[in-house]
Protein backbone atom coordinates (compact mmCIF):
# COMPACT_ATOMS: atom_id res chain seq x y z
CA UNK A 1 0.00 0.00 0.00
CA UNK A 2 1.62 3.38 -1.29
CA UNK A 3 1.43 6.13 1.79
CA UNK A 4 1.40 9.54 1.02
CA UNK A 5 2.25 12.45 3.46
CA UNK A 6 0.30 16.16 2.70
CA UNK A 7 -0.54 19.03 4.54
CA UNK A 8 -4.01 19.38 3.33
CA UNK A 9 -6.51 16.51 1.67
CA UNK A 10 -9.73 17.90 0.09
CA UNK A 11 -12.17 15.32 -0.79
CA UNK A 12 -14.37 16.29 -3.98
CA UNK A 13 -13.00 18.55 -6.93
CA UNK A 14 -16.80 20.66 -7.32
CA UNK A 15 -16.73 24.19 -6.34
CA UNK A 16 -16.12 23.56 -2.73
CA UNK A 17 -13.32 21.56 -3.25
CA UNK A 18 -11.68 23.49 -5.86
CA UNK A 19 -12.16 26.91 -3.94
CA UNK A 20 -10.59 25.50 -0.61
CA UNK A 21 -7.68 23.75 -2.94
CA UNK A 22 -7.12 26.96 -5.13
CA UNK A 23 -6.85 29.06 -1.80
CA UNK A 24 -4.94 26.77 0.56
CA UNK A 25 -2.42 26.34 -2.46
CA UNK A 26 -1.62 30.09 -2.80
CA UNK A 27 -0.12 30.00 0.89
CA UNK A 28 2.34 27.13 0.18
CA UNK A 29 0.71 24.17 1.66
CA UNK A 30 1.09 20.92 0.18
CA UNK A 31 -2.65 19.88 -0.92
CA UNK A 32 -3.87 16.77 -2.56
CA UNK A 33 -7.50 16.30 -4.22
CA UNK A 34 -9.63 13.10 -4.40
CA UNK A 35 -12.81 12.36 -6.75
CA UNK A 36 -14.53 9.67 -7.48
CA UNK A 37 -14.21 10.82 -10.73
CA UNK A 38 -11.03 10.85 -13.40
CA UNK A 39 -11.80 14.20 -14.64
CA UNK A 40 -12.27 17.53 -12.16
CA UNK A 41 -15.49 19.14 -11.77
CA UNK A 42 -17.63 17.43 -9.62
CA UNK A 43 -20.98 17.46 -10.44
CA UNK A 44 -21.53 20.81 -10.63
CA UNK A 45 -19.83 20.51 -13.85
CA UNK A 46 -20.70 16.81 -14.75
CA UNK A 47 -24.72 16.46 -13.72
CA UNK A 48 -26.10 20.03 -12.39
CA UNK A 49 -25.32 23.80 -13.14
CA UNK A 50 -23.39 23.44 -16.47
CA UNK A 51 -25.43 20.93 -18.60
CA UNK A 52 -28.74 22.26 -17.09
CA UNK A 53 -28.21 25.44 -17.96
CA UNK A 54 -26.24 25.03 -21.42
CA UNK A 55 -29.36 23.20 -21.91
CA UNK A 56 -31.50 26.12 -20.79
CA UNK A 57 -29.78 28.70 -23.03
CA UNK A 58 -29.81 26.02 -26.16
CA UNK A 59 -34.10 25.86 -25.51
CA UNK A 60 -34.11 29.52 -25.40
CA UNK A 61 -32.14 30.14 -28.37
CA UNK A 62 -34.85 27.71 -30.02
CA UNK A 63 -37.65 29.54 -28.44
CA UNK A 64 -36.36 32.57 -30.18
CA UNK A 65 -35.93 30.91 -33.62
CA UNK A 66 -39.76 29.62 -33.22
CA UNK A 67 -41.12 32.66 -32.03
CA UNK A 68 -39.64 35.48 -33.63
CA UNK A 69 -41.29 36.12 -36.92
CA UNK A 70 -37.68 37.87 -38.27
CA UNK A 71 -36.44 34.05 -38.38
CA UNK A 72 -39.67 32.84 -41.06
CA UNK A 73 -37.72 34.25 -43.90
CA UNK A 74 -35.22 31.34 -42.90
CA UNK A 75 -37.76 28.59 -42.18
CA UNK A 76 -40.74 27.58 -40.51
CA UNK A 77 -40.67 27.00 -36.55
CA UNK A 78 -38.36 23.47 -36.17
CA UNK A 79 -38.94 20.35 -33.19
CA UNK A 80 -35.78 19.89 -32.16
CA UNK A 81 -35.23 16.20 -29.94
CA UNK A 82 -34.04 16.26 -26.50
CA UNK A 83 -30.87 14.36 -27.27
CA UNK A 84 -30.01 16.85 -29.76
CA UNK A 85 -30.19 19.88 -27.78
CA UNK A 86 -27.89 18.25 -24.94
CA UNK A 87 -25.22 17.66 -27.14
CA UNK A 88 -24.32 21.75 -26.43
CA UNK A 89 -24.10 21.11 -22.78
CA UNK A 90 -21.58 18.01 -22.93
CA UNK A 91 -19.15 20.77 -25.41
CA UNK A 92 -19.47 22.86 -22.42
CA UNK A 93 -18.59 20.30 -19.98
CA UNK A 94 -15.52 19.52 -21.76
CA UNK A 95 -14.33 23.04 -22.07
CA UNK A 96 -15.27 23.48 -18.41
CA UNK A 97 -13.15 20.37 -17.35
CA UNK A 98 -10.05 21.22 -19.54
CA UNK A 99 -10.10 24.89 -17.96
CA UNK A 100 -10.31 23.47 -14.33
CA UNK A 101 -7.77 20.69 -14.80
CA UNK A 102 -5.19 23.21 -15.24
CA UNK A 103 -6.24 25.00 -12.35
CA UNK A 104 -4.90 22.19 -10.26
CA UNK A 105 -1.88 21.59 -12.86
CA UNK A 106 -0.65 25.41 -12.50
CA UNK A 107 -1.03 24.74 -8.71
CA UNK A 108 1.20 21.75 -8.83
CA UNK A 109 -1.80 19.62 -7.04
CA UNK A 110 -1.59 16.30 -6.41
CA UNK A 111 -5.01 14.45 -7.50
CA UNK A 112 -6.56 11.16 -6.85
CA UNK A 113 -8.64 9.00 -8.42
CA UNK A 114 -10.98 6.28 -6.01
CA UNK A 115 -13.27 6.53 -3.08
CA UNK A 116 -12.07 8.21 -0.05
CA UNK A 117 -13.02 7.04 3.27
CA UNK A 118 -11.29 7.63 6.87
CA UNK A 119 -9.23 5.25 8.55
CA UNK A 120 -8.90 8.26 11.48
CA UNK A 121 -8.73 11.70 11.71
CA UNK A 122 -5.33 11.92 9.99
CA UNK A 123 -5.72 9.09 7.34
CA UNK A 124 -8.15 8.17 4.56
CA UNK A 125 -7.12 5.32 2.17
CA UNK A 126 -8.56 5.73 -1.58
CA UNK A 127 -10.00 2.70 -3.58
CA UNK A 128 -8.86 3.26 -7.07
CA UNK A 129 -10.77 1.97 -9.97
CA UNK A 130 -8.26 -1.14 -10.31
CA UNK A 131 -8.88 -2.12 -6.55
CA UNK A 132 -5.73 -0.46 -4.99
CA UNK A 133 -5.35 1.22 -1.95
CA UNK A 134 -3.79 3.80 -1.56
CA UNK A 135 -3.41 5.76 2.15
CA UNK A 136 -3.22 9.86 2.54
CA UNK A 137 -2.03 11.38 6.08
CA UNK A 138 -2.44 14.87 6.15
CA UNK A 139 -3.11 17.45 9.08
CA UNK A 140 -6.05 18.83 7.63
CA UNK A 141 -8.72 17.78 5.49
CA UNK A 142 -11.96 19.11 3.71
CA UNK A 143 -14.71 17.50 2.58
CA UNK A 144 -16.39 18.52 -0.08
CA UNK A 145 -18.03 15.65 -1.56
CA UNK A 146 -21.32 17.67 -2.79
CA UNK A 147 -24.98 16.04 -2.73
CA UNK A 148 -26.97 13.79 -5.19
CA UNK A 149 -31.03 13.58 -5.91
CA UNK A 150 -32.73 12.27 -2.35
CA UNK A 151 -33.76 8.21 -3.77
CA UNK A 152 -37.05 7.01 -1.56
CA UNK A 153 -36.51 3.69 -1.34
CA UNK A 154 -40.24 2.62 -2.61
CA UNK A 155 -39.75 4.25 -6.05
CA UNK A 156 -37.72 2.06 -8.82
CA UNK A 157 -34.83 4.15 -10.53
CA UNK A 158 -34.37 1.46 -12.07
CA UNK A 159 -37.26 1.46 -14.23
CA UNK A 160 -35.89 3.08 -17.66
CA UNK A 161 -39.00 5.59 -17.77
CA UNK A 162 -38.27 7.01 -13.95
CA UNK A 163 -35.23 9.20 -13.87
CA UNK A 164 -33.94 11.99 -11.40
CA UNK A 165 -32.11 15.23 -12.10
CA UNK A 166 -28.50 13.01 -12.71
CA UNK A 167 -30.03 10.48 -14.54
CA UNK A 168 -31.99 13.17 -16.86
CA UNK A 169 -29.01 13.45 -18.88
CA UNK A 170 -29.22 10.49 -20.43
CA UNK A 171 -32.52 10.24 -21.47
CA UNK A 172 -32.65 9.03 -25.06
CA UNK A 173 -36.04 10.14 -26.26
CA UNK A 174 -38.26 13.08 -25.94
CA UNK A 175 -41.47 12.46 -24.27
CA UNK A 176 -44.69 13.80 -25.16
CA UNK A 177 -45.05 14.42 -21.81
CA UNK A 178 -43.55 14.40 -18.54
CA UNK A 179 -44.11 14.38 -14.84
CA UNK A 180 -41.71 15.97 -12.82
CA UNK A 181 -42.36 15.47 -9.06
CA UNK A 182 -41.20 18.59 -6.79
CA UNK A 183 -41.25 22.25 -7.66
CA UNK A 184 -38.02 23.28 -5.99
CA UNK A 185 -35.63 25.28 -7.88
CA UNK A 186 -34.09 22.10 -9.99
CA UNK A 187 -38.14 20.92 -10.56
CA UNK A 188 -38.99 24.63 -12.03
CA UNK A 189 -35.76 24.77 -14.22
CA UNK A 190 -36.43 21.76 -15.77
CA UNK A 191 -40.15 22.43 -16.22
CA UNK A 192 -39.50 25.84 -18.31
CA UNK A 193 -36.31 23.58 -20.38
CA UNK A 194 -39.26 20.63 -21.27
CA UNK A 195 -41.82 22.71 -22.31
CA UNK A 196 -39.51 24.86 -24.10
CA UNK A 197 -39.21 21.95 -25.97
CA UNK A 198 -43.18 22.02 -26.21
CA UNK A 199 -42.95 18.84 -23.86
CA UNK A 200 -46.32 18.72 -21.82
CA UNK A 201 -45.28 19.07 -17.84
CA UNK A 202 -47.08 18.11 -15.21
CA UNK A 203 -45.24 19.80 -12.51
CA UNK A 204 -46.55 18.76 -9.09
CA UNK A 205 -46.18 20.62 -5.80
CA UNK A 206 -46.00 19.23 -2.24
CA UNK A 207 -46.71 23.05 -1.35
CA UNK A 208 -49.35 25.67 -1.85
CA UNK A 209 -47.09 27.73 -3.56
CA UNK A 210 -44.08 27.50 -6.41
CA UNK A 211 -40.76 28.47 -4.57
CA UNK A 212 -42.20 29.92 -1.21
CA UNK A 213 -39.04 32.12 -0.03
CA UNK A 214 -39.03 34.01 -3.09
CA UNK A 215 -40.75 37.03 -3.02
CA UNK A 216 -44.65 36.50 -3.60
CA UNK A 217 -45.19 38.76 -6.61
CA UNK A 218 -42.09 36.57 -8.41
CA UNK A 219 -43.12 33.20 -7.51
CA UNK A 220 -46.84 33.85 -9.10
CA UNK A 221 -44.83 35.39 -11.95
CA UNK A 222 -43.22 32.37 -12.74
CA UNK A 223 -46.32 30.37 -12.02
CA UNK A 224 -48.29 32.77 -14.64
CA UNK A 225 -45.55 32.17 -17.37
CA UNK A 226 -44.88 28.53 -16.73
CA UNK A 227 -48.41 28.19 -17.25
CA UNK A 228 -48.78 30.14 -20.06
CA UNK A 229 -46.24 27.68 -21.90
CA UNK A 230 -48.33 24.53 -20.86
CA UNK A 231 -46.83 23.68 -17.66
CA UNK A 232 -49.62 21.96 -15.45
CA UNK A 233 -49.19 23.31 -11.90
CA UNK A 234 -50.78 20.31 -9.33
CA UNK A 235 -50.27 22.22 -5.31
CA UNK A 236 -50.26 20.62 -2.57
CA UNK A 237 -49.82 16.98 -3.53
CA UNK A 238 -47.93 13.69 -2.43
CA UNK A 239 -47.41 10.97 -4.06
CA UNK A 240 -48.71 7.57 -2.59
CA UNK A 241 -46.85 5.40 -5.40
CA UNK A 242 -45.54 5.06 -8.84
CA UNK A 243 -46.45 2.56 -11.19
CA UNK A 244 -44.14 1.82 -13.80
CA UNK A 245 -45.46 0.55 -17.28
CA UNK A 246 -43.70 -0.58 -20.72
CA UNK A 247 -44.26 2.34 -22.11
CA UNK A 248 -44.91 5.11 -19.44
CA UNK A 249 -45.64 5.66 -15.73
CA UNK A 250 -48.91 6.38 -13.94
CA UNK A 251 -48.24 8.49 -10.23
CA UNK A 252 -50.49 7.63 -7.63
CA UNK A 253 -51.06 10.98 -5.46
CA UNK A 254 -52.76 10.55 -1.93
CA UNK A 255 -55.58 12.73 -3.43
CA UNK A 256 -56.58 9.95 -5.11
CA UNK A 257 -55.61 11.45 -8.48
CA UNK A 258 -53.74 9.36 -11.24
CA UNK A 259 -51.53 10.89 -14.11
CA UNK A 260 -50.07 9.21 -16.58
CA UNK A 261 -47.16 10.17 -18.86
CA UNK A 262 -44.35 8.85 -21.15
CA UNK A 263 -41.68 9.40 -17.91
CA UNK A 264 -41.15 10.74 -14.41
CA UNK A 265 -38.55 13.55 -13.29
CA UNK A 266 -38.12 12.90 -9.31
CA UNK A 267 -36.63 16.29 -8.40
CA UNK A 268 -37.97 15.99 -4.33
CA UNK A 269 -34.63 16.95 -2.13
CA UNK A 270 -31.26 16.19 -1.99
CA UNK A 271 -28.89 13.94 -0.10
CA UNK A 272 -25.15 14.60 1.06
CA UNK A 273 -22.54 12.11 -0.28
CA UNK A 274 -21.17 10.94 2.75
CA UNK A 275 -22.45 7.27 3.18
CA UNK A 276 -19.29 5.90 1.82
CA UNK A 277 -17.00 8.26 4.00
CA UNK A 278 -16.25 6.37 6.96
CA UNK A 279 -17.07 8.64 9.21
CA UNK A 280 -18.39 6.91 11.98
CA UNK A 281 -14.70 5.40 12.53
CA UNK A 282 -13.95 9.51 13.60
CA UNK A 283 -17.35 10.30 15.25
CA UNK A 284 -18.63 12.53 12.57
CA UNK A 285 -22.11 12.49 12.56
CA UNK A 286 -24.94 13.52 9.71
CA UNK A 287 -28.67 14.31 9.47
CA UNK A 288 -31.10 12.42 7.89
CA UNK A 289 -29.90 14.06 4.24
CA UNK A 290 -26.47 12.78 4.51
CA UNK A 291 -25.39 16.61 5.58
CA UNK A 292 -22.38 17.66 8.11
CA UNK A 293 -22.87 20.51 10.45
CA UNK A 294 -20.12 22.96 10.83
CA UNK A 295 -19.63 25.75 12.78
CA UNK A 296 -19.42 29.10 11.39
CA UNK A 297 -15.58 28.49 10.48
CA UNK A 298 -16.37 25.72 8.66
CA UNK A 299 -15.58 23.11 10.54
CA UNK A 300 -16.84 20.08 11.83
CA UNK A 301 -17.23 18.23 15.38
CA UNK A 302 -13.51 17.19 14.74
CA UNK A 303 -10.91 20.14 14.80
CA UNK A 304 -8.80 18.83 11.73
CA UNK A 305 -11.23 18.07 9.58
CA UNK A 306 -13.63 20.90 7.60
CA UNK A 307 -16.36 20.50 4.90
CA UNK A 308 -18.30 23.02 2.70
CA UNK A 309 -20.33 23.03 -0.07
CA UNK A 310 -23.35 20.91 -1.05
CA UNK A 311 -22.63 18.26 1.81
CA UNK A 312 -23.08 20.80 4.54
CA UNK A 313 -26.96 22.09 2.98
CA UNK A 314 -27.91 25.30 2.74
CA UNK A 315 -28.05 27.08 0.34
CA UNK A 316 -26.58 24.36 -1.72
CA UNK A 317 -25.30 26.50 -4.76
CA UNK A 318 -22.27 26.50 -6.86
CA UNK A 319 -21.65 30.00 -6.15
CA UNK A 320 -21.78 29.69 -2.20
CA UNK A 321 -19.63 26.73 -2.27
CA UNK A 322 -17.10 27.85 -3.85
CA UNK A 323 -17.00 30.68 -1.36
CA UNK A 324 -17.45 28.21 1.39
CA UNK A 325 -14.87 26.10 0.33
CA UNK A 326 -12.40 28.83 0.39
CA UNK A 327 -12.95 30.29 3.73
CA UNK A 328 -12.52 26.86 4.84
CA UNK A 329 -9.06 26.86 3.90
CA UNK A 330 -8.95 30.39 4.70
CA UNK A 331 -9.19 28.98 8.34
CA UNK A 332 -7.13 26.08 8.09
CA UNK A 333 -4.01 28.63 6.96
CA UNK A 334 -4.67 31.20 9.54
CA UNK A 335 -5.11 34.10 7.36
CA UNK A 336 -8.03 36.72 6.87
CA UNK A 337 -8.89 35.92 3.18
CA UNK A 338 -12.14 34.06 5.08
CA UNK A 339 -16.30 35.15 5.33
CA UNK A 340 -18.94 33.03 6.65
CA UNK A 341 -20.95 32.92 3.57
CA UNK A 342 -24.51 34.11 4.25
CA UNK A 343 -25.23 37.24 1.85
CA UNK A 344 -26.27 34.75 -0.99
CA UNK A 345 -27.84 35.89 -4.21
CA UNK A 346 -30.77 33.93 -5.70
CA UNK A 347 -30.52 32.27 -9.08
CA UNK A 348 -32.66 30.38 -10.38
CA UNK A 349 -32.45 29.73 -14.29
CA UNK A 350 -35.80 29.04 -15.30
CA UNK A 351 -36.96 30.46 -18.93
CA UNK A 352 -37.46 33.23 -17.95
CA UNK A 353 -35.07 34.03 -14.94
CA UNK A 354 -35.39 35.24 -11.36
CA UNK A 355 -32.67 36.44 -8.96
CA UNK A 356 -32.70 38.42 -5.85
CA UNK A 357 -30.99 39.41 -2.91
CA UNK A 358 -31.89 41.03 0.56
CA UNK A 359 -35.47 40.99 2.10
CA UNK A 360 -38.81 40.26 0.88
CA UNK A 361 -42.29 42.24 1.20
CA UNK A 362 -43.38 39.71 3.31
CA UNK A 363 -40.38 39.50 5.49
CA UNK A 364 -40.07 43.47 5.54
CA UNK A 365 -44.16 43.08 6.79
CA UNK A 366 -43.57 40.53 9.22
CA UNK A 367 -40.97 42.37 10.98
CA UNK A 368 -42.99 45.76 10.57
CA UNK A 369 -40.29 47.80 8.70
CA UNK A 370 -41.35 50.65 6.99
CA UNK A 371 -40.47 49.94 3.53
CA UNK A 372 -41.75 51.36 -0.35
CA UNK A 373 -41.26 49.57 -3.27
CA UNK A 374 -40.32 50.98 -7.11
CA UNK A 375 -40.24 49.04 -9.88
CA UNK A 376 -39.13 48.95 -13.56
CA UNK A 377 -40.95 46.86 -16.05
CA UNK A 378 -38.98 44.89 -19.10
CA UNK A 379 -41.64 45.82 -21.42
CA UNK A 380 -40.80 49.75 -21.32
CA UNK A 381 -37.19 49.42 -21.65
CA UNK A 382 -35.77 50.19 -24.61
CA UNK A 383 -32.67 47.35 -24.23
CA UNK A 384 -35.56 44.42 -23.63
CA UNK A 385 -37.47 45.47 -26.74
CA UNK A 386 -34.01 45.40 -28.62
CA UNK A 387 -33.62 42.15 -27.59
CA UNK A 388 -37.33 40.69 -27.52
CA UNK A 389 -37.20 39.65 -24.40
CA UNK A 390 -39.99 42.37 -22.92
CA UNK A 391 -40.91 39.71 -19.86
CA UNK A 392 -39.57 40.59 -16.39
CA UNK A 393 -39.53 43.41 -14.01
CA UNK A 394 -37.05 44.81 -11.80
CA UNK A 395 -38.18 45.38 -8.06
CA UNK A 396 -36.46 47.56 -5.37
CA UNK A 397 -37.24 48.01 -1.81
CA UNK A 398 -36.29 50.66 0.07
CA UNK A 399 -37.07 52.31 3.49
CA UNK A 400 -39.54 54.95 3.65
CA UNK A 401 -37.43 57.18 6.13
CA UNK A 402 -33.66 56.46 5.34
CA UNK A 403 -33.88 55.20 1.53
CA UNK A 404 -32.04 52.52 2.15
CA UNK A 405 -32.10 49.27 0.03
CA UNK A 406 -33.62 46.34 1.68
CA UNK A 407 -34.04 44.08 -1.27
CA UNK A 408 -33.84 43.75 -5.25
CA UNK A 409 -35.87 41.33 -6.74
CA UNK A 410 -35.62 40.74 -10.45
CA UNK A 411 -37.17 38.37 -12.75
CA UNK A 412 -37.00 38.39 -16.44
CA UNK A 413 -33.83 37.70 -19.22
CA UNK A 414 -30.54 38.11 -17.46
CA UNK A 415 -31.96 38.58 -13.60
CA UNK A 416 -28.80 36.89 -12.43
CA UNK A 417 -26.60 39.56 -13.95
CA UNK A 418 -28.85 42.19 -13.40
CA UNK A 419 -29.33 41.45 -9.76
CA UNK A 420 -25.62 42.11 -8.69
CA UNK A 421 -25.46 45.76 -9.33
CA UNK A 422 -28.02 45.84 -6.75
CA UNK A 423 -26.12 43.65 -4.66
CA UNK A 424 -22.98 45.58 -5.04
CA UNK A 425 -24.77 49.00 -3.67
CA UNK A 426 -26.84 47.30 -0.75
CA UNK A 427 -22.95 46.00 0.36
CA UNK A 428 -21.61 49.76 1.00
CA UNK A 429 -21.18 51.89 3.99
CA UNK A 430 -23.97 55.10 4.82
CA UNK A 431 -25.47 57.01 2.30
CA UNK A 432 -24.40 55.37 -0.49
CA UNK A 433 -26.24 52.31 0.36
CA UNK A 434 -29.51 53.95 -1.33
CA UNK A 435 -32.00 55.03 -3.54
CA UNK A 436 -30.19 58.23 -4.41
CA UNK A 437 -27.43 56.26 -5.82
CA UNK A 438 -29.29 55.09 -8.81
CA UNK A 439 -31.33 58.62 -9.39
CA UNK A 440 -27.43 60.26 -9.13
CA UNK A 441 -25.78 57.78 -11.51
CA UNK A 442 -25.67 57.68 -15.31
CA UNK A 443 -26.55 54.47 -16.47
CA UNK A 444 -24.79 53.41 -20.02
CA UNK A 445 -28.32 53.76 -22.50
CA UNK A 446 -29.73 51.45 -23.78
CA UNK A 447 -29.12 48.71 -20.91
CA UNK A 448 -30.79 46.31 -18.64
CA UNK A 449 -29.00 48.39 -15.54
CA UNK A 450 -30.75 51.35 -17.01
CA UNK A 451 -33.74 49.43 -14.74
CA UNK A 452 -32.54 50.75 -11.66
CA UNK A 453 -32.74 54.07 -12.63
CA UNK A 454 -36.66 53.82 -13.85
CA UNK A 455 -36.92 51.43 -10.68
CA UNK A 456 -36.08 54.08 -8.14
CA UNK A 457 -37.72 57.21 -9.56
CA UNK A 458 -40.61 54.94 -9.50
CA UNK A 459 -40.49 54.22 -6.00
CA UNK A 460 -39.34 58.01 -4.93
CA UNK A 461 -42.47 59.43 -6.48
CA UNK A 462 -44.55 56.76 -4.29
CA UNK A 463 -43.10 58.56 -1.20
CA UNK A 464 -42.67 62.44 -2.43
Amino acid sequence: MAVYNYDVVILGTGPAGEGAAMNASKYGRKLAVVDSRRVVGGNCTHLGTIPSKALRHSVKQIIEFNTNPMFRQIGEPRWFSFPDVLKSAERVISKQVSSRTGYYARNRIDMFNGTASFVDERTVEVVTPSGAVERLVADQFVIATGSRPYRPSDINFNHPRVYDSDTILSLSHTPRRLIIYGAGVIGCEYASIFSGLGVLVDLIDTRDQLLSFLDDEISDALSYHLRNNNVLIRHNEDYERVEGLDNGVILHLKSGKKIKADALLWCNGRTGNTDRLGLENIGIKVNSRGQIEVDENYRTSVSNIYAAGDVIGWPSLASAAYDQGRSAAGNIVEHDGWRFVNDVPTGIYTIPEISSIGKNEQELTVAKIPYEVGKAFFKGMARAQISNEPVGMLKILFHRETLEILGVHCFGDQASEIVHIGQAIMNQPGELNTLKYFVNTTFNYPTMAEAYRVAAFDGLNRIF
